[in-house]
C-alpha cells in the first residue's frame, strides 16, 4: 500500500474542501491515487445527497454581483440546512465562487451546467453536500439588466437589485434605498399595472371575506369594526368607481350637515382615504406603491420622482427559505 503523506492529505483537502480524515481515508482507499481519491469523495457526496434529498434547505447565503459599469447583476441563494453552516467562512467563500460563475450565465440551468474546476456546478453542490454533511442547493437565481443597476443585501439573508431607466448622478444612492425597500418590505411586483385582473379579483374576494370574519369576532368582543373595502387595487379604481366614491362622499357630507361651500376643502381628504383603504394589495406587493421606509409620508414612487427624470425599470429579490 502506498504511503499517504500529510502533504497529500492537505492537497486533497484544499482541492475538495473535505475534512482531514475523509481525505486521508479516501487516499488510503485509492492507494495514493489522487484522482481516484477525488472520485471516492464525490461518490460519497452523491450517497449523502441522495439520503438528504428530502431535507429542507432553509438557511444559507444570499449574495449578488454587479458589473463594473453597473448595467448587469446576478443574485443567488446558496442554501443549506442549518444556520451553523451558513455562518462558516468556507461556506461564504463557496457562495462567492458560485456567484462569480453565475455572473456569466443568464439562466439557472446554464449556471448549474457550468464548469467548476473540472466538474459542473451541479456536481460541486453534490460534492459539497458530502463534505459538509448537509443538503446544499441553489434555491434562487435571478439576473437583471438596466442602464443602471444597484443592490442591497441584508445580513446575507435577503438580497435585492434594482434597475433604473438612466444613470443619474445619485443613481447609487437611489438604487440602494430602493433595493433596501424591496428587501425589507418584500414587494413582488413593480406596480399594480403588472397585476393579472384575475389575481386581483381573487384577492379582493379573499381579503373582504377575511375582514368580515374578523369583524364577527370584534362584534362579539364589543370592539371597533374594521373597514370593509370595495376594492384592493388601483387596477379596480376606474373613472366610474371613483365617480361613485365621490358621490358617496358628498352624500355623507350632506347627511352630516356640512355646508356645501366647504365640501371642496373636505372632499380631497376623503377621496385620498378612499384610495388608501381600497389599494391594500398594491401597498403590500407593489414596490412603487408602498410607503417609503425612510419617510412614510411619501410613497416609493414619490421618492423616485424627487430624483428628477428617472424611473425604476425593474427589480429582483432573493431570500432564504
Amino acid at each position: 500500500m502506498s504511503k499517504i503523506s500529510a502533504a497529500d492529505v492537505k492537497k486533497l483537502r484544499e482541492t475538495t474542501g473535505a475534512g482531514m480524515m475523509d481525505c486521508k481515508n479516501a487516499l488510503v482507499e485509492a492507494e495514493g491515487n489522487f484522482d481516484k481519491a477525488i472520485e471516492i469523495l464525490r461518490k460519497k457526496g452523491q450517497k449523502i445527497a441522495a439520503k438528504r434529498a428530502d431535507r429542507e434547505s432553509t438557511e444559507g447565503v444570499a449574495i449578488t454581483k454587479i458589473s463594473d459599469d453597473n448595467t448587469y447583476g446576478v443574485a443567488i441563494v446558496l442554501a443549506c440546512e442549518t444556520d451553523f453552516v451558513s455562518k462558516n467562512d468556507s461556506f461564504k467563500d463557496l457562495a462567492k465562487q458560485f456567484v462569480d460563475i453565475a455572473f456569466n450565465h443568464k439562466t439557472k440551468e446554464e449556471f448549474l451546467a457550468a464548469d467548476f474546476g473540472g466538474m459542473t456546478v451541479a456536481e460541486k453542490l453534490i460534492e459539497q453536500t458530502g463534505v459538509i454533511g448537509e443538503k446544499i442547493d441553489i434555491t434562487s437565481f435571478e439576473t437583471i439588466e438596466a442602464p443602471y443597476v444597484g443592490s442591497y443585501t441584508h445580513v446575507g439573508k435577503i438580497a435585492a437589485m434594482v434597475g433604473l431607466t438612466k444613470a443619474i448622478d445619485k443613481a447609487a444612492e437611489l438604487t440602494k434605498d430602493l433595493a433596501m425597500q424591496a428587501a425589507s418590505m418584500g414587494a413582488t411586483s413593480l406596480t399594480y399595472k403588472d397585476f393579472d385582473p384575475a389575481y386581483v379579483a381573487s384577492e379582493t374576494e379573499a381579503r373582504i371575506a377575511a375582514i368580515i370574519k374578523d369583524n364577527e369576532e370584534l362584534v362579539r368582543l364589543g370592539k371597533t369594526l374594521k373597514n370593509v373595502p370595495q376594492f384592493v387595487s388601483r387596477l379596480q379604481l376606474t373613472d366610474d368607481a371613483m365617480a361613485k366614491a365621490e358621490e358617496a362622499a358628498k352624500a355623507e357630507l350632506k347627511a352630516e350637515g356640512k355646508p356645501e361651500q366647504i365640501w371642496d376643502r373636505i372632499l380631497p381628504g376623503k377621496m385620498e382615504r378612499f384610495v388608501s383603504d381600497n389599494t391594500t394589495l398594491d401597498q403590500e406587493q407593489c414596490l412603487l406603491d408602498q410607503k417609503f421606509i425612510k419617510d412614510d409620508k411619501k410613497t416609493v414612487e414619490e421618492y423616485v420622482k424627487s430624483f428628477g427624470d428617472v424611473e425604476v425599470k425593474n427589480f429582483v429579490r432573493v431570500t432564504l427559505g
